[in-house]
């Protein structure tokens, strides 16, 4: 997505989360900056930060019948079942993953809110295939919280579950958005260690859910380039950040 059409801020502050304020705690305090960018008391804001282990379910999913089923195998398996604001299916994170929140005012902020994901997905993958990950963006078939805009990354190895949809891409980014009137939240998950436990506890709440999604679709960048970290992630995410815009480090 060309910058004229999604336009980066000509100057961002950085928020180094450093640790984790509760898992309920992180979500609500990314609306909290959402609601200070709206009523103009801070300017266009990255936070970023490692949250506590999560299912974050979308509000559709708390309508379905097996939601109750779902949110106690999450606790069981140590993952605070949580609704999101935004949009989406279910999604999974832990301190193995980077959560990267940018929040912006704006006047009219439902201009360009589509072209965002395309506009995010492009720096994320470009993020990640500085650190030499094969990743791209576009929906993965049968994958958690599916989006037209998934980050993923290319070389798992190529089996699948028998049906012949899986092509060895796996879900590494997925991003959400909070509009309201003055302001946007763009919300964005990337995994990249241990992701094992993110398939265990999705296999168990998708499956409360009746949602149908293939496990070898969900995976961390540090499978397929080892030795990758999260730090790794957050200084490649930093980076193309500050091709575009200026960064103010504020802790």
């Amino acid at each position: 997505m060309s910058a004229d059409l999604v336009s980066m801020a000509p100057a961002l502050s950085v928020l180094r989360q450093e640790t984790s304020l509760g898992a309920a705690a992180d979500l609500d305090h990314g609306l909290s900056l959402l609601a200070a960018a709206r009523a103009g008391e801070i300017g266009p804001t990255l936070r970023l930060y490692r949250p506590k282990p999560t299912m974050a379910f979308g509000q559709r999913d708390a309508n379905l019948p097996g939601f109750a089923a779902a949110g106690a195998a999450a606790a069981a398996q140590g993952f605070e079942p949580l609704i999101r604001k935004a949009g989406g299916r279910a999604a999974a994170y832990h301190p193995g993953c980077l959560i990267v929140d940018h929040i912006e005012p704006l006047p009219d902020a439902m201009v360009h809110a589509k072209p965002r994901f395309r506009y995010f997905g492009d720096l994320f993958a470009e993020a990640l295939q500085n650190l030499g990950v094969d990743a791209g963006v576009g929906e993965i078939p049968r994958e958690y919280c599916p989006g037209e805009y998934t980050v993923f990354g290319r070389g798992a190895a190529g089996t699948d579950l028998g049906d012949g949809s899986w092509d060895g891409r796996i879900k590494l980014v997925g991003t959400a958005q909070r509009v309201v009137s003055g302001a946007w939240l763009f919300s964005s998950v990337i995994v990249v260690e241990n992701s094992a436990p993110l398939r265990s506890v999705l296999t168990d709440c998708y499956g409360a859910l009746g949602l149908d999604w293939n496990p070898l679709t969900a995976g961390g960048a540090a499978d397929l380039v080892h030795g990758l970290t999260v730090d790794d992630v957050a200084a490649a995410v930093l980076g193309v950040y500050a091709a575009r815009t200026e960064l103010n480090v504020i802790n």
